[in-house]
């Protein structure tokens, strides 16, 4: 079972939009390792994770994958295309876990939040939050260049994932080096190298579940000049 970030009581959605989304939407469930949907789709959905993990993610014109969140509970998927006509989907969405999700016609929704201004402010508040996310993870890749993308992933993790422990930061949730290879476009085998790195280092370390515990977080922060920006936008959700 997956802990509530430690730090983060920040709630970007309101009970009145969770609330219209689910008695507009219809329950399905999804098994893991099936995609919700793939880049290039017609986007005529949105869904709304009740229970697992969806990774949203984008192939590069190399072929790596790059994966860009974590959606948990009560996270939006396929936002970015409402609004849009004959939109389609710009990322993927793979389903970690068996999830629960609520489907959510956007042509519904649309014509739901144009009858409802104060809705369709919060829901543009939300919306204005995930882009700054998306924007700043890009930033890091850009910028801090692999090492700088894996250390930055990892505080992210904490952020959303983060027990605290006598010893540190625990990431309570299990990825292997491949995935948070693809955090960070890179090969397997760098983020190998890279986290052996900061095991000698003793800046982290691995559980007997292969959970990572972070136990010098000052440190990855240091090396990628953190700008603290908000929990809100320093997640991996």
């Amino acid at each position: 079972m997956l802990a509530k970030a430690y730090n983060n009581d920040t709630k970007l959605m309101s009970d009145n939009l969770r609330q219209l989304l689910i008695s507009i939407g219809r329950k399905r469930k999804i098994r893991k390792n099936t995609y919700l949907f793939q880049e290039g789709m017609d986007a005529k959905e949105i869904y709304l994770v009740q229970s697992g993990l969806i990774q949203i993610g984008k192939l590069t014109p190399d072929g790596k994958e790059l994966s860009l969140r974590i959606c948990k509970k009560d996270d939006l998927v396929g936002e970015l295309t409402l609004f849009s006509d004959e939109s389609k989907y710009m990322l993927s969405a793979l389903a970690l876990d068996d999830c629960d999700i609520i489907t959510i016609n956007k042509t519904t929704l649309e014509q739901e939040l144009a009858y409802n201004n104060a809705l369709t402010f919060e829901y543009m508040k939300w919306m204005s939050v995930h882009l700054r996310k998306t924007q700043s993870k890009i930033r890091d890749l850009l910028l801090n260049g692999k090492k700088g993308a894996l250390y930055s992933t990892l505080i992210r993790l904490s952020n959303s994932y983060g027990v605290k422990q006598d010893d540190g930061l625990l990431i309570d949730i299990v990825l292997t080096n491949q995935e948070l290879a693809n955090f960070v476009a890179s090969a397997r085998e760098s983020v190998n190298r890279m986290l052996s790195d900061l095991k000698k280092q003793k800046v982290i370390s691995l559980n007997d579940t292969g959970k990572i515990i972070i136990h010098k977080i000052d440190f990855l922060r240091m090396e990628i000049g953190c700008e603290n920006c908000p929990i809100e936008i320093c997640n991996i959700d």
